[in-house]
Order: C-alpha cells, then structure tokens, then sequence
C-alpha cells in the first residue's frame, strides 16, 4: 500500500511540474487568517496574452463570492524557466467559510485545492495536532523507558537515567539537544528549542488555547520536556548532548555520544551554548516560571538552569568543537540570560544578557546579514534563521534602558528589512525567503541552502527556517514596523511571513502539503523503531535546491533516492516547533506599546 501511494504521489508531483499544458493554481491547502494577506499562485505554460480574471468560489453556495484579476509575477528561470507565474491576491477579502480559487483560461475552468478562511483558521485547524504530534514523540515505549533509565556513556561504564524527550525525527529516534556540532556553525536548536516554544504559547496565547481545550495537554508536555532536561543535566552541570540509536532496533545499543560526521561517535557529549545548552537553559528558567511541577519542581527548575549557566560561563570554550564562540553562542546564552533574568530579576543576569545582546550587534553587516565568525561568513541557517530576532525581541521584554533598547532594536530593523529586500531582489511570486551565504569562498545569495558545507555532508529541505524567519517578521516586525491593523506589523512583513507558512502547506511548486494530514499530496509515511514514525500535524523537511548543486541552486523535491529521501520526507521535531511559535506570534494579540519613538 505503502509502494501504491508512493507511485500516485510521484505521478502528481510530476505532472505538477512537468509538460502540464492546463494551468495549475497553488494555495495553502489548510487555513487562512481573515485578518493576514490571502494569495494563490497560478503558472502557465505561456505568457497571457489578456487579463485573466480568478474567482474565490464559496463551497457552499458554488458562487463567486470575490473575483480580481491575476498579476503577472514573471518566471523563475533558476527553478522551471520555461513557466510563467502570475498571483492572485484576495487579502481584503474577510468572510468566513471554504473556499477555492478558480480560473478561466481559454475557455476552461480550472480549480484549486479547498481551504478555509476564517478568524484564527490556521491555529484553530493544526494547533491541537502539533501538540499530540509531540506527545506521539515521546520517547516512553516500555522498551525505551528500560533503556534509557540505565544509558551508558560514550566510552565509559557510567550509567544515568536519561528517559523522556522526544524523538528526533519520522525516521530517527534518537534524542538531541543538538547535532551537528562538529561543524560549529550549524546546530539547530532541538528538545531545548520546542520546550521553549511550548513555553512561549502557554504564556502568550492562554485564551486560545483555552478554547480550544488544549491548554493543560500543552503545559504537560512543555513538563514532558523540562524533565528530560533535568535527567540530562550531569552532575557536573553540563547538559548531555545526545543519546544515539545507531539505528538499531537493540535498545542496549543506545548510548549517549557527542557526533562527528556521517554519525560517527564520540565522547564529546557536553553541550557548549550553541549545542543545546543555552535553549536547555532558557526554557528551564522559563518554565520555572509556571510554578508547576512535573516529575520535578518549579524550584528545581529554575535551580538547574542557574547552575548550567554558571557553569557554560567557565567552560563553553571548552565544549565548543573549535575552541571559539560563534553568533550562535550568542543568540542562545542571549536566551538563556534572558529568561533567567526574568526569572529571578537579577542584575547579574541582565548584564549577562546586555553582552550577549551588545555582541549579536556589534555582528551585524553594512548588507543588513550577521556575520557568524569573526572574519566574513554571514550567517545562514537551515533551521533557526530567525532565532538571532527572536532572542533579541525576548530580551527587549525585560530591557528597559534607552540606549540598549535603541541598538537592539536597530539591529532588528536591519535585519527584516534584509530579508524583505533580498527576497524581493529577483522575480519569487511564491515570496521564498532567499538567503546570503559563503559557498566556494565567496559570498553569494540564493533560495536554499548551499548543500557543499561544513558539514561535509548535511543537507535537507528548509521548512523550520521558514517558520522561523515567519516568526521573526511577526514578532521583530511589531517593535519596528508595528501595525494597527491585520498581524499588527506592515503589510510587506505581513505578507512575507504568510508567504513561508503558505509555502509548507502546499503553495509550493509542488503542490505538496507538508504538515501530514492536512491537505493533500502529503509525502509518503515514514516508519521508525518502536512504533515511532510520522505523526499528524509532524512536519517534513520540504524543498531544497537541486541535488547535484552544490551551492544550493536549482530546485528538488524527491520522494524515492535510494535511501536519501529524507532530505525532503522526512519529519523532524524543529519544523513543528517554529511552526507552534508562528501560529503562536500571527494568534497573539499585538501589544499597544511599539519602539518607534525609541528608534529614532
């Protein structure tokens, strides 16, 4: 059944993209928000000739109850240089119900996939399946609660009890604070980081989820995820960086290992800053803050989280694979000042958080990109792109001094401002987030990742960056660019943060949702040991640039590659999670009190 879906899926995708002369029209297969930008996407084989007028067609009157007229958008010569794109765009429209769009081109009707739109459509559709997609992660099989109550130590007879956490991946389930370490400029931010974006929704949006009955579900799994990060703080106050399956269905294989390239394994498991450490940190402090108790206590908490920054302050160079701090560490001890700060209300804390913040400044390029090193690699991420604006916006909640407040919120300014700018800079009728990056020793800019990096051999579809720069335009945009109207910023952030979420669910060239069981062309199940695998509401990796290009150019999206089809099918736990914090920032009601005075 497994091999029959497969087949159908490849055949759409193909026909998607290949000798299709009838028009295709891509939309966000799920939800949109009455008060954001509404826009499908429509490629012909050839250039229109005259206006084509497009209809959104109530589903249960079968009526147009909107019609405008396409825009021309061009071609994108890098992905399907023989297509043309044109853009229909719908935002002012505001009724609820389901809908489609339709075109009539040379006589015919073409139709695309439904979707409602309605107030909070898209959080009220997917929030409650992201949740129990995470719940569903739990690493709490009998087999796995055995083996991980007495994990062994890469290289020692040492045991600890490091159960529970979530599983990585549809594919992999084993558990990270981080990987890719040894590539220094690459970890994403993984259980830490969805910690703390459960914490963020708690906090930030209680009214909703309060009506939609998910509140508690969404706190006990935020305490799901402070209790692993209690197991894994050692005794000498380093967080454990992973525990590794190998792949094997054995749990006494398991180990907890530091990972070099093509999973080779090591002892290097304590985890520096930007390893996990410093979101392990900040979603500890923060939860804390609930004064709620799991298999620990709120005290607990908020005392482990002091005695790891404590610690990471005298030894993150150490723990750093090449000995130097990068903007990552400074993002994520930037986070984990933070909430300590707010926690506690302690000065050392806030000027803890004042170094991070003056570094992650002084960072920023003329172009408006950070520059990760210390010489000229811009700052480029396959996950957490937008965690730089994120971890400056949560600082600015406590920061209250002009003049820091002032530099920080420059740096916010310059950086949306880059990302409008370079997205914008070439014909991107579906509005994909580009990015500048070094690749070969020089600089260049492109829409995906460059797949020849420090890795040596990592890459994959990019769907957390793009709900993480979609977060970061809401959330930076609402102290910079703030609005009174739609999310609360300028309509150019607003409909650039529309655009990377639409993208993941299904206004793609693909035509692919990738929030599985939600619209439709969802990629093919993925398996995993103890009964793990893909989950509803888990998100897959996506497109990425074309397989053979090392810098990244070209497109893909491939759903059978001998082995290597989980650059793009795969899900992975950080997609979700910056997908929780989108829905949670575009849900948020947008505070009175803006910076814009404080700019100038």
């Amino acid at each position: 059944m497994n091999y029959l879906r497969s087949l159908l899926t490849g055949f759409i995708i193909l026909l998607s993209v290949h000798g299709f002369s009838q028009p295709l029209i891509y939309v966000n297969h799920i939800a949109y928000d009455t008060k954001g930008p509404k826009r499908a996407v429509i490629r012909l084989d050839q250039v229109a000739t005259a206006a084509i007028k497009f209809s959104l067609i109530n589903l249960n009157t079968q009526k147009a109850d909107f019609s405008g007229n396409l825009k021309n958008s061009g071609s994108i010569s890098e992905w399907f240089p023989d297509k043309y794109y044109y853009t229909a765009d719908f935002s002012t429209f505001t009724k609820t119900g389901n809908y489609k769009v339709r075109i009539n081109n040379s006589g015919q009707s073409y139709d695309s996939e439904e979707f409602k739109i309605g107030k909070d459509a898209l959080a009220n559709a997917t929030l409650g399946s992201i949740i129990h997609y995470y719940y569903k992660q739990r690493a709490n099989t009998p087999e796995e609660l055995a083996g991980d109550e007495k994990m062994l130590l890469y290289g020692s007879n040492k045991t600890v009890d490091i159960r529970g956490g979530w599983a990585d991946a549809s594919g992999d389930i084993s558990k990270y604070f981080s990987h890719l370490a040894y590539a220094n400029f690459m970890s994403p931010q993984q259980i830490p980081m969805v910690a703390w974006a459960m914490a963020n929704a708690y906090e930030s949006i209680p009214a909703k989820l309060n009506e939609l009955g998910i509140k508690d579900s969404l706190a006990n799994e935020g305490l799901w995820g402070a209790d692993y990060m209690m197991r894994s703080l050692s005794t000498e106050n380093y967080f454990y960086m992973t525990v590794f399956s190998y792949f094997k269905p054995d749990i006494t294989a398991r180990r907890i290992v530091g990972l070099d390239a093509n999973s080779v394994t090591t002892d290097r498991y304590q985890c520096a800053f930007r390893e996990g450490g410093g979101m392990g940190i900040a979603a500890l402090a923060r939860i804390s803050g609930w004064k709620k108790n799991g298999t620990f206590t709120s005290a607990q908490y908020l005392d482990a989280a002091k005695r790891a920054y404590a610690h990471l302050t005298v030894n993150n160079l150490k723990y750093a694979d090449d000995g130097k701090e990068n903007i990552m560490d400074d993002y994520c001890a930037l986070m984990a000042a933070t909430e300590l700060w707010i926690a506690t209300d302690s000065n050392y804390y806030g000027n803890e958080a004042r170094k991070r913040a003056s570094n992650l400044v002084k960072r920023m390029s003329p172009h408006g990109y950070f520059i990760a090193d210390d010489k000229d690699r811009p700052f480029w991420h396959a996950a957490d792109a937008g965690l730089p604006v994120i971890a400056l916006s949560r600082y600015l909640s406590k920061e209250k001094e002009p003049s820091q407040r002032s530099a920080a919120l420059s740096v916010i300014k310059k950086v949306l401002d880059y990302n409008l700018s370079i997205t914008t800079k070439v014909n991107n009728p579906f509005g994909y987030a580009r990015q500048t990056f070094k690749h070969d020793g020089k600089i260049k800019e492109g829409f995906f990742i460059p797949h020849e990096n420090e890795t040596g051999w990592w890459w994959q579809g990019e769907n957390a960056r793009l709900a993480s720069l979609a977060t970061a335009a809401i959330v930076g945009g609402r102290l910079v660019y703030p609005s009174d109207k739609g999310w609360g910023v300028k309509p150019e952030l607003a409909r650039f943060a529309e655009q990377q979420l639409s993208w993941v669910l299904g206004e793609n060239p693909y035509n692919v949702c990738f929030m599985y069981g939600f619209g439709k062309n969802n990629v093919p199940y993925m398996k995993a040991l103890f009964g793990h695998g893909s989950q509803k509401g888990g998100i897959s990796n996506g497109v990425t640039g074309k397989k053979e290009n090392g810098d990244g150019s070209g497109i893909d999206y491939k759903i059978e590659d001998e082995g290597n089809e989980w650059r793009w099918t795969e899900q992975w736990i950080p997609h979700a999670g910056w997908f929780l914090q989108a829905l949670t920032a575009i849900t948020e009601a947008p505070s009175k009190q803006h910076d814009v005075k404080t700019m100038k």
